[in-house]
């Protein structure tokens, strides 16, 4: 990779805040403006062919697996790279935004590796991605100790969790940083930031840059990544091949690029995992305009649904087959107060890991500290001393490209409670979102962008096949507003109404509701001066 690309001038046009100087230094600055200059061009051409991949899925044309890598999937000597520091062991992985607070418990919650999350559980307000730079950089520097106004102390442990950083998607940028008027791509500014100011510390600590890389569609799309990774190793003097990277399968049509998508990132790969939730809005998105691919409500959709099990057993049988790490999906419920209730919630998740780790997951997801001995102790149960069981490499496992969009057995009309559940979690969650928090408790569970994100699709795709008429969403519509607004008064009740109109009862479906809300509501720039 040739490093002589012209550097582009950074401009930061967020307005400035507390210790924002330790981390938009100039240094950082002209090393996004080298990932911009090199790959700026690739990322806009690589969207492009989403949209028009996603055009010809609504034509009718079906996906299949890909006609051009035969030789990569049938090529039996390739394998990922060895596991690298710290990521051998994953049987419980905790996710959660960088903010102060979630920082300190995840990593102190006795899991193996704490992802670090700027997508879809981060509200990306310019305060929120800067100070969870800072937050990654002070758990590193081990300065994140703190006291709360109340007196609740929060100090960081002495084995904490490895540390793994989930960028903004391709498809994201960052207003608040440009070059030439143009926003620079959010992948490069969270990416880079923490590159820049982590890798090297990571490195010293024993540990080393590690990724997730989120909403990948295609091998292309990480390829690119690939070569992120090798120019930023060589502008920095890292050796190459230090960053790893697990890639969640969360589009319909990355399913069908697993081996393609390892063998691009092999030389930086940790293997994939099962993006189970963002999977499905995938699914549900880029076959919407088919009425054979209406499914019921949305907790009726569970991950024993045929095509679900195929989209999961494939993944594993991929990851064992070249030697990288199958890591499950996330369980998002939060622990009850109430016993008898937490029972119930334990053993859901127990049951949910117990399927995991005995269909060959490495590891899996919770959300919340509660749900980590949960996990940890049925993952203990199936793996014993063992770090994980790549060795076993589910040779029984076939499925066919048909397999994995197999709708038949779970479609179905919905409910006029699952029609008003989407309503309200939609609501509630945009409302939380426009407000900065990203991750929110809501009825039991941790939810994030992706909760939303299912919830407006079905709702579109209900009314488009009239499985709901559009008037009995406006007046369903019309009673959460009214609940959202007594419940929680600081609700900007009007931008939550136009933002769920926009994305669940448009004409058109947009593909993300994020990129629009944040061009709209969450970008703020500093007054001019006059």
């Amino acid at each position: 990779m040739s490093t002589t690309a012209l550097t582009s001038t950074v401009q930061v046009l967020g307005a400035p805040g507390d210790r924002h100087d330790e981390i938009l230094t100039p240094a950082a600055l002209e090393f996004i403006g080298r990932l911009d200059a090199a790959f700026a061009g690739r990322r806009f051409d690589l969207l492009a062919e989403r949209r028009r991949r996603a055009e010809r899925l609504a034509s009718g044309v079906p996906l299949d697996f890909s006609r051009a890598t035969p030789a990569v999937r049938t090529n039996p000597d390739w394998r990922v790279a060895q596991p690298a520091p710290g990521l051998t062991d994953r049987r419980v992985e905790i996710t959660g935004p960088p903010e102060r607070r979630m920082t300190v418990n995840a990593l102190n919650s006795g899991a193996n590796v704490w992802m670090a999350d700027f997508e879809d559980a981060t509200s990306p307000t310019w305060d929120n991605i800067v100070g969870g730079q800072l937050s990654l950089l002070d758990a590193i520097e081990r300065r994140i100790d703190f006291t709360t106004p109340d007196g609740k102390q929060y100090r960081l442990g002495d084995d904490p969790a490895t540390i793994m950083v989930r960028p903004r998607g391709w498809h994201l940028t960052e207003k608040h940083l440009v070059v030439d008027g143009r926003p620079v791509s959010a992948s490069l500014v969270d990416f880079g930031l923490y590159f820049f100011h982590c890798a090297q510390r990571q490195i010293d600590a024993g540990h080393g840059p590690y990724f997730y890389l989120p909403k990948l569609e295609n091998h292309y799309e990480a390829r690119l990544w690939n070569d992120v990774f090798v120019l930023a190793q060589e502008l920095l003097g890292i050796p190459r091949g230090t960053v790893r990277a697990t890639v969640l399968i969360e589009t319909i049509s990355a399913a069908y690029e697993m081996e393609e998508i390892l063998h691009e990132l092999r030389e930086h790969s940790a293997g994939l995992n099962a993006g189970r939730w963002d999977y499905l809005f995938s699914l549900i998105k880029n076959f919407a305009h088919r009425p054979d691919f209406v499914l019921p409500d949305r907790a009726k959709v569970t991950m024993t649904a045929p095509f679900m099990r195929a989209y999961t057993e494939l993944l594993v049988r991929t990851c064992h087959k070249r030697g990288a790490h199958a890591i499950g999906g996330m369980a998002a419920q939060v622990p009850s107060r109430d016993a008898q209730a937490n029972e119930t919630v334990l053993a859901a998740v127990r049951l949910d890991k117990e399927r995991e780790a005995e269909d060959g997951f490495d590891g899996s997801w919770v959300a919340h500290p509660g749900l980590v001995p949960v996990c940890r102790g049925v993952f203990d149960g199936v793996l014993g001393e063992r770090p994980h069981q790549i060795e076993r490499t589910r040779d029984d496992v076939h499925v066919t490209a048909e397999d994995l969009v197999a709708v038949r057995r779970t479609a179905g009309p919905p409910t006029i409670e699952g029609i008003r559940a989407n309503i309200a979690v939609a609501v509630r969650y945009f409302a939380a979102w426009l407000r900065g928090s990203g991750a929110v408790a809501l009825d039991g569970l941790m939810e994030d962008a992706a909760t939303a994100e299912i919830a407006r699709c079905q709702i579109w795709q209900w009314i488009r096949h009239r499985a709901v008429e559009r008037d009995a969403v406006v007046e369903l519509l019309d009673d959460e507003i009214a609940a959202l607004g007594a419940e929680y008064p600081w609700a900007r009740l009007d931008e939550v109404r136009a933002l769920f109109e926009r994305t669940a009862m448009a004409r058109d479906l947009p593909a993300f509701f994020t990129p629009d809300a944040y061009a709209r509501y969450l970008v703020h720039r500093p007054a001019v001066q006059s």
